[in-house]
């Protein structure tokens, strides 16, 4: 059974609970409902044998990745269960023939199987719909672990 945390009974959608049990036979585990991201991306260990409920997790609960795919590092984490990435890119200036640095701020959804992240860690996000006001990006992939300034420009 999962844990319950929230004032509301927490379950999946697509699993029922109250299955009767047969005379004489033992009861086997718990069922858990996961499914595939696609686009290459493996299904974590902990969604798979994990007891938590979350309906927004791409990998257990009711979200579509579509759209873009984007990477950034990990720049706060305060939120519960979303963190804020940031996105470094230069942007080019025709008059001077030059590029300048900007940066972009990006609220993404953290699903309770990516427990070990870490300010400084490079992520993988992919685009969903919106899951609050700010949040349009669930995290899919941890790429790299790193304990560096977290306003150090990346590309450099």
């Amino acid at each position: 059974m999962s844990e319950q945390t929230e004032k509301a009974f927490q379950k999946q959608a697509g699993v029922f609970l109250n299955k009767k049990r047969q005379v004489g036979t033992k009861s086997g585990k718990d069922t858990r409902w996961t499914k595939n991201v696609g686009l290459g991306i493996k299904t974590p260990v902990e969604a798979i044998q994990g007891t938590y409920i979350d309906k927004k997790c791409p990998f257990t609960g009711d979200v579509a990745i579509r759209g873009r795919l984007l990477r950034g590092i990990v720049r706060s984490m305060k939120m519960k269960r979303t963190l804020t990435i940031r996105r470094d890119y230069l942007h080019y200036i025709k008059k001077y023939n030059r590029f300048e640095k900007r940066h972009k701020n990006i609220s993404a959804h953290v699903s309770p199987a990516f427990l070990d992240l870490k300010q400084g860690d490079t992520v993988l996000v992919g685009q969903c719909r919106p899951l609050s006001k700010t949040v349009r990006f669930n995290v899919l992939k941890v790429i790299a672990t790193a304990a560096s300034d977290k306003k150090k420009f990346a590309k450099f």
